[in-house]
């Protein structure tokens, strides 16, 4: 099969390398076996692509430069009439969860109800190894469960019915009770055959909760400070002007910068916050010891937004913020 793009239809026509040779990959991948190769005439560049491991290769290929909790992904599949399923999962060290849905194909990148059933059957499944092997009294959310998870879902899927704005996302209701039994099913056996590496996975799940509850009493107690001021007191140089659409904050490393910055400020509307050191880098640190570090406090609290689940542009207090 050959084509010729049309100029007058296409608004360009220049192939983007790096986007046709990933969707390729990601395609031989997904279909075990399959041998695909791309020539580029433009640089000579030549790709070949086949992978015996398929979405375990795909996991291992994702997880390739991160410390896993295991060497080999788990691999499970079944089916239920006319549709099939495969899921490979891989825990990391690290604090996020990459998990990529497909339907015939098709990356579902806004996910959808076999997304849904996914994540509800691993979360059942472990939280009933925790109840039978571990401790009846601890429930472990969703999201503790997750944290540092890769994982492809490869479906096949008979009529699907895309929906969103860009068509990627699942919306046929029957797939998620049929994604969830699936899952269950095979993973509790796997797991149940696979001791060791079960009470791995589980307990790197209760210590992604604990962790959660400690952020949780931590940001509660930011709460309580930004009430009271408390964190603030003899650092903000704050404004006399309450509108945020003219308000500024500066924020500046330590007393001496910040002395400089209060003398040649405007003080109807700009606000001077000196920071003392280096800040912590938060990419690859738990929200329990960010919210700890008082010059990120600090911060959170002049802003007036608040983080995460808590977060509100309501609570705004400077449109503008200058890094000096």
């Amino acid at each position: 099969i050959s084509f010729k793009p049309d100029e007058e239809i296409f608004e360009s026509i220049e192939f983007d390398w790096e986007r046709i040779t990933r969707r390729l990959r990601e395609l031989a991948f997904l279909n075990q076996g399959l041998r695909i190769q791309v020539e580029d005439e433009r640089s000579q560049k030549k790709e070949i692509f086949r992978y015996e491991g398929g979405i375990r290769a795909f996991v291992e290929h994702l997880n390739k430069n991160r410390e896993v909790l295991f060497p080999e992904p788990i691999f499970i599949k079944g089916e239920k009439g006319d549709v099939s399923l495969e899921v490979a999962i891989q825990y990391n060290q690290s604090f996020i969860q990459d998990i990529f849905a497909f339907v015939n194909d098709i990356n579902t990148e806004e996910g959808g109800t076999h997304l849904s059933g996914f994540k509800a059957g691993l979360t059942k499944v472990v939280n009933d190894y925790v109840k039978k092997e571990e401790n009846k009294d601890i429930v472990l959310l969703g999201e503790d469960i997750r944290e540092g998870l890769t994982a492809i879902i490869n479906m096949k899927f008979p009529n699907p019915q895309f929906e969103g704005q860009t068509k990627t996302r699942l919306g046929n209701s029957e797939a998620k009770g049929i994604v969830e039994s699936i899952v269950f099913e095979n993973l509790s056996r796997f797991l149940e055959e696979n001791p060791s590496l079960a009470k791995m996975i589980v307990q790197k799940a209760i210590s992604s909760s604990r962790v959660r509850e400690a952020a949780q009493k931590a940001r509660e107690i930011t709460r309580k400070k930004e009430s009271l001021g408390g964190g603030l007191l003899g650092k903000l140089a704050a404004c006399s002007e309450n509108n945020p659409e003219i308000n500024e904050l500066y924020i500046v490393e330590g007393d001496s910068a910040g002395g400089s910055a209060k003398q040649g400020r405007d003080r109807l509307f700009q606000a001077i916050l000196p920071l003392r050191g280096k800040i912590l880098n938060v990419e690859k640190t738990h929200l329990v010891k960010v919210l700890n570090n008082k010059e990120i406090g600090s911060t959170i609290t002049a802003i007036g937004t608040g983080i995460k689940e808590e977060f509100s542009l309501a609570g705004l207090k400077y449109n503008k913020v200058i890094l000096m």
